[in-house]
């Protein structure tokens, strides 16, 4: 354990919020159409059946 947490400590980075906002003005679109595609639409209805306690939040 002690190892993984050494490992994991060696990766931390902090991300200045002008990366952080560029990527999601690239990445939100993006989800917007996986889900509103037929594919899409296909694929949360499958997550909806396999997780129905979480598809209400």
């Amino acid at each position: 354990m002690v190892g993984q947490k050494k490992h994991r400590e060696q990766y931390d980075i902090e991300l200045p919020q002008s990366i952080i906002d560029s990527f999601a003005r690239f990445l939100v679109p993006e989800i917007r159409k996986l889900y509103t595609s037929e594919e899409g639409q296909k694929e949360l209805e499958e997550w909806k059946k396999k997780y129905p306690d979480k598809s209400e939040e």
